[in-house]
């Protein structure tokens, strides 16, 4: 099939696999189409982690209209025994002719095998189609599966002078309310949603989804010295886990562990939790994806140790003058030093504006 043919249909398979945010970590996305005679005769997507993968949703679908087929998918189909057999077995034994993949699966281990396979057996094989998309897809997937640390998103809502909070501390309602909606999705999409002791103990927030479609996410407060209420908001249930460290009081851990809630030990740097080793402990408990919502401590933490992989500023039309910086001092002196975010995105929703990208010192692989 001609280039034209292959990115439409590759299309409508990333358009699949974008059904499943939010539900497949720390699985990909995928998405897959079956075509023959340039019509799709089955298609499928990855709905959640432990079921069927897009390929298998795809080729029961088409049952028996797959065979001299094309398939396409948006990652190279996995080759490996883990909660679902291999898809690359199914493939072959579906009588399908041609696969086009939109890129390769970093895992270490597929990359590249899923593909050898397939062409070992007789099946004409394509990869690249619209691969830079389908990275940035899945580009929480692809750094954790290749570094085992949580994708770092920060999130920040500013004035239009750069505050986050007026001088007293108090930051709601800085943005509107789709605005908000936006952020309660962003939610509903990541894996946990982190923010620092001083977030809670100024805006006592509950950090759950409730103006988006999804579930809530892990909350991970950041503390020390274990400063947090016992009867904050956030402890709306137990699904939340306290980051501290050996400066904090054994018998208030203990408290916080009898009723359910997860105390994490961390070690200190500069005196404050590690957040190095915070993201190292989320890694190993598949956390892929972690939403940033804290304060100008967090934030300036997260820039000045190259921690955040993406960058979302909403940013509002209004001036309060005197009040709290979004960052603080990172150690640029200089302005042709200055942090950039690359790959920006912008978007207005009511009188607000949504500014994303990735900061320079981020490797180019997801971008």
């Amino acid at each position: 099939m001609s280039e034209k043919i292959d990115i439409l249909f590759m299309a409508q398979a990333i358009e699949l696999a974008e059904k499943g945010r939010g539900k497949t970590s720390p699985n990909p996305m995928v998405g897959a189409v079956i075509v023959r005679n340039r019509s799709i005769v089955g298609k499928g997507y990855h709905v959640k982690a432990g079921s069927d993968h897009a390929e298998i949703i795809a080729l029961k679908d088409a049952g028996e209209k797959a065979r001299s087929a094309t398939l396409y998918v948006t990652m190279e189909p996995c080759c490996h025994h883990g909660k679902t057999p291999p898809c690359t077995d199914a493939i072959m034994a579906s009588g399908i002719k041609r696969v086009v993949a939109a890129m390769t699966d970093d895992n270490p281990l597929v990359c590249g095998k899923g593909m050898k396979i397939l062409s070992e057996n007789g099946i004409e094989y394509k990869v690249g189609v619209m691969e830079k998309r389908a990275r940035k897809l899945n580009e929480s997937y692809l750094k954790f599966i290749t570094s085992g640390f949580p994708y770092v998103t920060l999130k920040l809502a500013v004035t239009l002078d750069g505050k986050i909070a007026d001088a007293h501390g108090h930051s709601a309602w800085i943005t509107g309310t789709e605005t908000r909606r936006r952020v309660h999705q962003w939610r509903a999409w990541a894996d946990a949603v982190l923010v620092g002791v001083g977030t809670v103990l100024v805006d006592n927030p509950r950090l759950t989804v409730r103006d988006a479609e999804g579930t809530d996410p892990l909350r991970i407060v950041v503390d020390s010295t274990l400063k947090t209420p016992p009867d904050a908001k956030i402890f709306s249930d137990n699904n939340v886990l306290i980051a501290t460290t050996e400066l904090s009081d054994e018998s208030r851990r203990n408290e916080f562990e009898k009723r359910g809630i997860e105390i994490c030990m961390v070690d200190t740097q500069d005196g404050r939790v590690s957040l190095p080793h915070l993201l190292s402990i989320l890694g190993k408990k598949s956390i892929s994806n972690l939403l940033c919502e804290g304060g100008a401590v967090l934030a300036t933490a997260l820039i000045k140790k190259k921690l955040a992989d993406k960058v979302i500023v909403t940013i509002s039309p209004k001036i309060i003058g005197n009040g709290i910086n979004a960052i603080n001092d990172i150690g640029i002196k200089n302005i042709n030093n200055a942090i950039e975010l690359k790959e920006v995105e912008i978007e207005h929703i009511e009188h607000d504006v949504i500014i994303s990208g990735y900061p320079y010192y981020m490797q180019d692989e997801f971008c």
